[in-house]
């Protein structure tokens, strides 16, 4: 409260309001005094409040008080922290009530508040005020409206404080931008300067272009070039913007053909049966979006919009202000969940059995909302990959003119690729594998071919030794042939073996087959009607877990509401316990120490009875008094001394002034004295050297 104090006095002694007060002589004012104070606050805040109290009735100045106040947003506290909801809401009913009646009467509790709120954010209330005169709208009766001449004008009325809105909004936005009027006159200032200088050389250049022949004929060929030049300008302009717009056409083009295609592709692989139903759900969920989720998305925004447009339309708040709405949505949940907790005490049946079904359906409602906001943007994300696709075939396509496969054909031509590429693989390695056999047997075949020739170089000798020359290479040749025979024949008698060998197995296997799949076909054919059975049972099976879970889910629901309300009943319990546990130990200490306090004032004992508050207080209060009375007199004797102390004090400065002088006398003759010379004054002989 000092500090409230401290700072309505600092405020009140400045400019505009220059009171000169201090912390006891505002204190003291009387309750007229204070509401002329206060009503003084109010006409520096909006003009229209410079009254004399004295000549207006009290309730007409409590009635202009409560309006401006109301208008400025001020709202008196009415809450303690540390209390329970409903027992805030008593105390903060009765706060008002007693702050009007406060403000009536004039009574320091209820103005010291309102000053020091007031004297805060003197500029922001000013500015509050002068807008509150355009913008509260005047409260027309319906009944009213129903006259088109009135109807018109409110009309009028109300697109007047728009355009006052939006003029406002840019007069606070020109004040912020930081242009100056000083600023722009020297800018205009500047360019009429720029103005007179080029009106001065186009004057100067007419003057020397009239003495050239055919001047005319020259400038409206100047004006044709420099019409052409714009005309070029245009046409540069244009020309990218018309390249720009071939390549969208070039786009949607290929677009087109491309959903030309898949349409074509998917006609040619579907048949008639899936064409319906596909086009059936979409028509479903189109239906649903058209006629369930978008009109409420719509609904929704719209409501959005207009209450921002509403925010937008008020003046800012402070940080009170925004405390008091806080405290107002606190008390709105709290009567929210009583009046849940009456509904749920209630307990009729009937309702029961709804609500059940309520939720149910709401369950089921939401899974659809969120299924479809899943196909959206499903939907939105396969439209944003085709963009990207169609964009990526023809960038692909520009650069080197080929055509992209796509889907099925991509998928087939990456397993086609991964399988080459294993197989490549295999035969690289094979290859590096031969490479390297080949090379041994390379060198091999060269160390044979160089003994063999040393060996054939051997036996022609001694052939030519023994005279049949010629007889090996004969002999090789008939070796050769016969040996080429033979290995035909063979294979050939491998190859019937084999293929009768097959022959066999393959018949043998299947009538191994044909017997081991008998019985099994005939054990299948009752397990598929069993399969059908136990699959058409599965499904009411799941039908009926799928109620029972919604059933158990919405139970679950409620019981968690229950809990939750229950858990903070008895959380305000508990604090309401602590607090008033903590009021009673008050209680307790207060009516101890009243006592102790009786006791000791009753007692006979003197130095018992000077110990009590009562006797302390009377002590101090009899000092101060006394003290006062000290203050008092001397007060008294500085008053009645007064003129003859600044009188004895004016003659003492006369004397200072007077011995100065005479000490600046003595110096200056001393310094004027011959050197050497002797000076006899009082009884003393000096030597001047």
């Amino acid at each position: 409260m000092s500090e409230q104090l401290k700072l309505i006095v600092e405020q009140l002694n400045r400019d505009p309001f220059r009171r000169n007060f201090n912390l006891i002589t505002f204190d003291s004012l009387e309750p007229m005094q204070l509401l002329q104070i206060l009503n003084d606050v109010l006409a520096e805040i909006d003009a229209k409040q410079a009254i004399d109290i004295r000549e207006e009735m009290p309730e007409q100045t409590a009635k202009r008080m409560f309006t401006l106040l109301g208008m400025l947003k001020y709202k008196p506290p009415g809450s303690h922290p540390d209390i329970s909801e409903r027992d805030r809401k008593r105390l903060f009913v009765r706060y008002r009530s007693s702050f009007r009646q406060g403000l009536v009467t004039g009574s320091k509790p209820a103005v010291h508040p309102v000053l020091h709120w007031l004297l805060q954010r003197v500029p922001e209330l000013k500015k509050r005020a002068y807008l509150a005169r355009f913008l509260v709208r005047l409260e027309v009766p319906v009944d009213f409206l129903q006259d088109d001449v009135i109807a018109e004008t409110f009309h009028q009325y109300e697109e007047l404080l728009e355009a006052f809105k939006s003029c406002h909004k840019e007069c606070e936005q020109l004040k912020n931008s930081g242009f100056s009027t000083a600023e722009i006159r020297r800018d205009i200032g500047a360019m009429e300067e720029e103005r007179e200088q080029l009106l001065k050389r186009v004057e100067r250049l007419r003057k020397r272009v009239e003495s050239v022949a055919k001047h005319q004929h020259m400038l409206e060929l100047a004006r044709q070039l420099r019409l052409e030049k714009e005309r070029e300008e245009s046409l540069a302009h244009q020309k990218p913007e018309q390249k720009n717009q071939l390549f969208q056409a070039e786009q949607r083009l290929q677009r087109s053909e491309l959903q030309l295609k898949d349409l074509r592709q998917a006609a040619a692989d579907a048949k008639p049966e899936s064409l319906m139903k596909r086009l059936e759900e979409e028509i479903k969920f189109n239906s649903y979006m058209v006629a369930d989720k978008l009109p409420k998305e719509l609904e929704s925004k719209r409501l959005t919009v207009q209450y921002l447009q509403k925010v937008a339309a008020e003046p800012a708040m402070g940080q009170a202000e925004l405390t008091e709405l806080e405290d107002k949505i606190r008390e709105t949940n709290v009567q929210i969940n009583l009046l849940i907790e009456k509904r749920m005490m209630r307990n009729d049946p009937i309702d029961d059995k709804l609500s059940l079904f309520r939720q149910q359906a709401s369950i089921i409602a939401r899974k659809k909302e969120a299924k479809a906001e899943e196909l959206q943007e499903a939907r939105e994300e396969m439209a944003a990959l085709e963009r990207e696709l169609n964009a990526k075939n023809s960038q692909a396509r520009d650069q080197d003119g080929a055509e992209l496969i796509r889907g099925d054909e991509f998928k087939r031509y990456v397993a086609k690729m991964r399988s080459k590429n294993t197989t490549y693989k295999k035969k690289r390695q094979e290859i590096a594998e031969l490479r390297a056999e080949y090379g041994v047997l390379q060198r091999t075949e060269e160390i044979l071919k160089q003994r063999h020739e040393v060996g054939l170089q051997q036996l022609q000798s001694v052939e030519v030794q023994k005279g049949i020359s010629g007889y090996s290479d004969t002999q090789e040749e008939l070796e050769r042939v016969s040996a080429i025979k033979s290995e035909l024949d063979e294979m050939k008698g491998r190859t019937l073996d084999s293929m009768s060998e097959m022959v066999k197995k393959l018949n043998s296997m299947i009538s191994e087959k044909k017997s081991a799949l008998a019985p099994v076909i005939k054990e299948l054919r009752p397990l598929r009607q069993q399969c059908q059975e136990l699959t058409q049972e599965y499904d009411e099976k799941k039908a009926q877990y799928d109620t029972c879970a919604a059933g158990l889910e919405s139970n679950r629901s409620k019981l968690e509401q229950d809990v939750k309300g229950l858990r903070e009943e008895v959380a305000q319990e508990e604090n309401r316990y602590h607090y008033i546990n903590a009021m009673k130990q008050v209680s307790v200490m207060q009516i101890q120490r009243a006592a102790d306090e009786m006791k000791a004032y009753v007692s006979s004992d003197t130095q018992e009875r000077k110990k009590t508050i009562r006797e302390q207080y009377m002590k101090n209060i009899a000092e101060q008094e006394s003290l006062g009375k000290k203050l008092r007199e001397q007060q008294k004797v500085v008053r009645e001394t007064h003129g003859a102390n600044m009188k004895q004090v004016k003659m003492w400065k006369d004397l200072e002034q007077l011995m100065e002088c005479k000490r600046q006398c003595f110096l200056r003759a001393q310094s004027q004295v011959s050197v050497g010379q002797v000076i006899q004054e009082a009884g003393e002989d000096r030597l001047v050297l």
